[in-house]
């Protein structure tokens, strides 16, 4: 009979406010941060999470996120939407609606499959209709938010892109211009139109690690003639004249330098037009370098602010500093202001200034360099190295007002900032109105959900009710049902811990040798005992319930009793005869009893559940088991290769097992220290080993620096269940007693909670789902292997967004098999007929297929046609590229009937285009072919004249409307100023007379 065992799975990972995978967004209330393989949104005044989007079944961690620009039209209410990305290459698009939050959970409205390694930046275009990203391949691929489907890739960067920015054409009615920088130290200029790179240029010898973005107006300053330009005109008009204004582009670099680059508006609006020597136009032009303070820290973040002249550089691991920018006739003034003062030094008979008198002289008079324009703001300094910074789009609405600024910190935190604003009253660059420095406010933290440091050590409760977990530097006790934080105390550096019986308090062992016991209910340390000279890395409570045993690398084994002692003077009460009695508060506490000296540093301690063995694991890779009454030596089990980090007994007594750090775990028996079983457990060491709490249970878990968490049979000796999660080194386990759930901790700073289920699991179709994961992970990699990656500099700069996934593999397996059945239902219908015409009997008619008659005994084009809408636009074109060439036949056919009927004549043209484009050698060659392609081209022409007549009416409509209600609006303002009905009848017909009448037909 085949066994079968309870599947587990994870429910929440907790204990993570950010994680340093990815930036940060913030909109002056929520900060949205990554949480691994989730976003998390914290309410940061209140320090509490509002919402979490979890996408099922993802484990690849996030790795940028940022919101899509809010239309003009849009209200407050409106929901707002997030790209997200992740380490797996895909892009997902979450709708959330801060302003009904907690109460309605983000949605996933779309997945954007396109990028065969991790994603690393994203930018949306001025009206969010695009989304540009960015690999660590190097290519840039345009999505279409509306169609949702990839316009374009884009090659040309050998390195992980770091930085994109979109450029919209200075006249319109052109896709734009894109700007992207690379770890190749390339920054480049990329026309959309023709999808092919204009400009390329090397930023400096270290790697260009972000870039910045924003639009300047031409200023009277900047427009004098300080020389013409060759390629304008003298003879413009207003309407035809160029237009005025730059980009400007910062750059940061690896080496911690910052460049300054331009983009003239009316260059871009020339194009690249050729001037008369023959020479195309350099478009992007070097500015200026940064003042910044020497440093070799690299420039790893840069942002304007989007309403305030301000510009902030991540430039060091735990500040962040703030540049101003200063306006031009603020440049001006203070050289004025100079040249006054050396003016002055020259009457006085000062006349070793004249030379510098005439040089500011010829400064005054000239143009501003944007390095002056330059002065530090502020610099802000944080408890942490700084992961990212977001800064809220808007001011502060108080008195004192400020931009709010959040930074993500790399050590699970997050904080808030107040950054002064600088006002038009401000004359000194580095000053605020009153004359006092800028200095940035901390306002807000969220440290409390979460430790600083990894999680080293995780026990649980006897009631299975409380978990808790220490780190370096804090104890934290967790609600295991809704995995709140309960209590945060202050420890040193944890290494063990466990609950006492009562479980009111619990005892850590520290890196420093010390014991402490805590009290969970007063939120206190009861005592701190040295009880050893070395790291105490293992505890364990007696089994009957009145001691415990520490083991440390002093090489001591020491025991220890509970008992209440009474502490303090206590509190005298004097009785009516005036016997004075002196009650005193009892307490628990540690008494050692007796010490067993070891060979080797002692790496773990363990009581055998019935009391008569302790077992203990050496440095010299040795389990010695001991006598737990007498102390007398019983059996050595050797047979690891490196030091044993853990071990565990069953719970009938019969059983133990080792893991080491030579990656196997060994079962051997209680009896004779025979050795059942050596299992290859993990690719790296396994740092934790526990039995299941139930009785006679022989199920154990297991947990590696490998990141993964395992369950194993430990009479079959059976690999049970493989669970990934942890992006990180795994370090603490703990199983519930009731045996219905477990809990682990990692180096990620996450606590996961695996909970048992009712699906049952059979080894032999897991193994088989293993098996055809790793043939179709194989195939989509065969399929996704680019042809010219090593063509090198041959391979096109620009070509179209495929990724084979599952998923799409899926759908075209969907597909295929919907034409097959589709056809084989016509096929038999149509012999049908010919045998009954031929015949002139009334034969039977053939049975459909069955899931024809499921879907309703649905005709076949229509069952094709459900099949196909039911597929995401994003995996349309990857799940038709799978269609072998007689099925494209087909679906031509069916195309063509759905052209006639006027189904879905949107979905029929982009499949019909793609089908062309792919297959056109194949069908130029095959003459057949003509005659339904030009039976199809005639349906769908008449197709799209009924839908483009159609969308014209609901135009017209939707602009008489639209005129209808400005008139009434008009009107009403007329009353408002008093005017008579004459008047506004007059007035109402001189507008209608300047519009375009429009004829509206049926």
């Amino acid at each position: 009979m085949v066994r079968s065992y309870m599947r587990h799975g994870p429910t929440q990972a907790f204990g993570v406010i950010c994680s340093p995978t990815a930036n940060s967004s913030y909109d002056g209330r929520l900060a949205y941060v990554a949480g691994w393989e989730d976003v998390l949104v914290w309410d940061v005044k209140r320090g509490e999470m509002v919402s979490m989007w979890h996408s099922p079944s993802l484990t690849s961690p996030v790795t940028y996120l940022t919101p899509a620009p809010e239309p003009s039209t849009s209200t407050s209410t409106s929901p707002q939407t997030f790209a997200v990305s992740y380490t797996d290459g895909s892009i997902r698009l979450w709708s959330f609606d801060p302003s009904s939050a907690p109460d309605v959970e983000a949605s996933e409205i779309v997945t954007f499959n396109g990028h065969k390694k991790a994603i690393t930046h994203m930018v949306w275009d001025h009206d969010g209709s695009r989304l540009a990203s960015g690999g660590t391949e190097g290519e840039i691929v345009v999505w279409d938010r509306v169609g949702e489907v990839g316009l374009f890739r884009l090659k040309g960067h050998r390195g992980p892109i770091t930085g994109l920015s979109f450029i919209p054409h200075p006249n319109g009615g052109h896709p734009g211009y894109l700007v992207s920088s690379s770890k190749d130290t390339y920054l480049k200029l990329w026309d959309l139109g023709t999808q092919h790179c204009v400009q390329t240029v090397v930023v400096g010898r270290g790697e260009v690690t972000g870039l910045a973005f924003r639009e300047e107006e031409a200023t009277a300053l900047s427009t004098q003639p300080a020389g013409e330009d060759p390629g304008s005109t003298t003879g413009e008009t207003p309407e035809t004249a160029a237009p005025s204004g730059k980009w400007i582009i910062v750059t940061g670099s690896g080496d911690g330098e910052g460049k300054v680059w331009s983009v003239e508006k009316n260059a871009l609006a020339r194009g690249m037009a050729e001037n008369e020597n023959g020479e195309l136009p350099t478009l992007i032009q070097p500015l200026c370098t940064l003042p910044l303070p020497s440093s070799s820290e690299p420039i790893t973040q840069l942002s304007f602010h989007p309403t305030q002249p301000l510009l902030f550089l991540q430039t060091s691991a735990r500040s962040t500093i703030i540049l101003r920018l200063r306006s031009e006739e603020e440049v001006a003034a203070k050289r004025a202001r100079r040249k006054k003062r050396d003016r002055e030094k020259k009457k006085k008979g000062k006349t070793d200034v004249v030379e510098e008198d005439e040089v500011n002289g010829e400064l005054a008079e000239g143009e501003v360099k944007w390095e002056e324009r330059l002065a530090v703001w502020c610099t802000v300094r944080a408890n942490a190295k700084v992961r990212s910074f977001a800064f809220a789009p808007e001011e502060i609405a108080s008195a004192k007002g400020g931009i709010s600024l959040l930074l993500a910190l790399s050590n699970n935190s997050v904080e808030s900032y107040t950054i002064p604003t600088p006002t038009s009253a401000t004359r000194k660059a580095s000053k605020l109105a009153d004359g006092t420095t800028p200095e940035p406010v901390k306002t807000h933290s969220i440290e409390l959900p979460g430790h600083r440091n990894d999680v080293r050590t995780i026990s649980i409760s006897s009631d299975d009710q409380v978990i808790a977990s220490a780190a370096d530097g804090t104890l934290k006790i967790w609600n295991a049902r809704t995995t709140a934080c309960i209590r945060t105390i202050e420890c040193r550096y944890a290494v063990c811990s466990t609950f006492l019986p009562g479980d009111r308090h619990v005892v850590v062992g520290t890196k420093q040798g010390e014991l402490l016991l805590y009290d969970i209910a007063a939120s206190s340390l009861l005592a701190t005992y040295k009880a050893h000279k070395g790291a105490v890395f293992g505890v364990n409570v007696r089994p009957d319930g009145r001691g415990l045993v520490s083991g440390s690398e002093d090489k001591d084994v020491k025991f220890w009793d509970f008992e209440m002692a009474e502490v303090g003077e206590g509190e005298k009460v004097v009785s009516r005869l005036g016997v004075e009695t002196v009650y005193k508060t009892k307490q628990l506490t540690l008494v050692h009893v007796r010490t067993l000296k070891m060979t080797d540093d002692v790496l773990a301690v363990k009581y055998s559940p019935d009391g008569r063995f302790l077992a203990v694991s050496l440095l010299d890779s040795t389990v010695k088991i001991f006598f737990s009454d007498t102390l007398k030596f019983f059996l050595s089990l050797y047979g690891h290769k490196l030091p044993v980090l853990s071990l565990d007994i069953s719970t009938d007594s019969k059983l133990i097992v080792t893991c080491s750090a030579d990656k196997n775990v060994k079962i051997w028996g209680m009896d004779f220290g025979d050795c059942h079983k050596s299992l290859f457990a993990h690719d790296d060491s396994v740092m934790q080993v526990v039995f299941e709490k139930e009785r006679g249970s022989h199920y154990f878990w297991t947990v590696g620096k490998d990141r993964m968490v395992k369950y194993w049979d430990g009479d079959k000796f059976e690999l049970i269940q493989k669970l990934e999660g942890h992006h990180g080194e795994v370090w603490a386990l703990a199983t519930s007693n009731n045996g219905q759930f477990v809990v682990t901790g990692s180096h990620d700073k996450s606590i996961r909670i695996w909970e048992k289920t009712d699906e049952p699991l059979f080894l032999e179709e897991e193994r088989e789902k293993e098996i055809e994961a790793m043939y179709d992970s194989n195939i989509a990699d065969n399929l996704n292997r680019d042809p010219d990656a090593e063509g090198g500099e041959g391979a096109a700069e620009a070509e179209a967004v495929q990724k084979q996934t599952a998923e799409t593999l899926m759908a075209g397996e969907k597909i295929m098999e919907a034409l097959e059945i589709a056809d084989a239902d016509r096929e038999a219908l149509r012999e049908w007929e010919e045998e009954k015409q031929k015949n002139g009997l009334d034969v039977p008619r053939p049975t459909r297929n069955a899931e024809l008659i499921a879907r309703g005994d649905s005709d076949a084009d229509e069952f094709v046609l459900k099949t196909i809408q039911k597929i995401p636009a994003a995996s349309m074109e990857d799940a038709l590229l799978v269609l072998p060439f007689r099925q494209v036949i087909s679906l031509l056919g069916y195309l063509d009937e759905w052209a006639m009927k006027g189904q879905q004549t949107v979905l029929i043209s982009r499949i019909l285009f793609f089908l062309l484009r792919t297959h056109s050698s194949q069908m130029v060659s095959n003459r057949v072919m003509r005659t339904p392609l030009l039976v199809l081209r005639n349906h769908l022409r008449q197709a799209l004249d009924k839908e483009r007549e159609r969308m014209g009416y609901n135009l017209a409509a939707l602009k008489f409307i639209k005129g209808r209600w400005e008139s009434e609006r008009t009107a009403g303002l007329y009353e408002a100023e008093g005017m008579d009905e004459e008047a506004v009848r007059k007035r109402l017909e001189e507008g209608r007379g300047k519009r375009k009448r429009i004829e509206v037909r049926a």
